[in-house]
């Protein structure tokens, strides 16, 4: 049974009829009305530039094992029973790639494609914009983390229905240093140290707060960090370690051996 009460959420944002790319129809197999009083709508973010990785292409957008990573990402919300929705945030000249690989992969649950902002914060607020307004735990998700598993997605969406907000996370396992001006200061105790995945998710009243909040246009590397810094209480939620993000050159190999062991 769910209702609204359950969910704990006051939708407030009016509903799409069709789903769309900035105003303009997505070209879908299936209705875009959902008609449940209780649904889970993901947001991944793809807007970035991944400078850091050093390629022409965005590395969300680089094929591993046949597909773009951030489709390996989209088909594992795809297959939840538990997601409604999907948005998908890119930048404005990859509207049109993301349009094309989306229709060819046939996608169903991908509602609207979104334009990012430049920063991570307005990228999350482009794509809340799109949110359907039956949604009432809405997550988000690094469109660079192709190797996210459905457990984790129902683990998070549960938590955050209890306490309103929920980050996945892992342990870490590497000795840490903390190291002052090119000195090792301390070796820092990992027992309580966490690393932070995503999906993270909200309950619709808690995102709507930190939309709305004057700092969600400051440097975030997270959604969490935002409500932390509004003081809302962050279920951690334990995840899969393999739920990489793809940042470096390397980790192509990393997520291309897992995706072919697994199928």
């Amino acid at each position: 049974v769910c209702s609204s009460d359950l969910c704990g959420m006051r939708p407030t944002r009016q509903s799409r009829s069709r789903s769309t790319i900035r105003g303009q129809p997505v070209s879908r197999s299936q209705p875009d009305v959902i008609s449940s009083d209780c649904m889970n709508a993901a947001i991944i973010v793809a807007a970035g530039t991944g400078s850091r990785f050093g390629s022409d292409v965005p590395k969300q957008f680089l094929e591993v094992a046949g597909r773009p990573i951030v489709a390996h990402a989209i088909s594992t919300f795809e297959r939840a029973t538990s997601i409604d929705s999907v948005i998908v945030v890119v930048s404005e000249d990859r509207v049109g790639y993301a349009t094309d690989f989306l229709s060819k992969n046939n996608f169903t649950k991908v509602t609207a494609v979104a334009v990012g902002g430049d920063t991570r914060a307005l990228s999350v607020r482009s794509g809340a914009e799109q949110l359907p307004e039956g949604a009432q735990i809405v997550l988000i998700h690094d469109g660079a983390r192709p190797l996210l598993n459905l457990a984790d997605i129902d683990a998070v969406i549960n938590a955050a229905r209890s306490k309103g907000a929920a980050c996945l996370v892992a342990p870490v396992t590497e000795t840490i240093k903390r190291v002052e001006n090119g000195i090792v200061d301390a070796t820092v105790d990992r027992a309580p140290l966490r690393r932070a995945l995503t999906p993270q998710a909200f309950r619709r009243d808690v995102f709507e707060a930190m939309m709305e909040s004057g700092d969600s246009g400051l440097a975030t590397t997270d959604e969490c960090m935002l409500a932390e810094r509004l003081g809302f209480e962050v279920a951690a939620v334990e995840g899969d370690s393999a739920n990489i993000k793809v940042t470096h050159p390397h980790d192509l190999l990393t997520v291309e051996a897992f995706l072919r062991s697994n199928g």
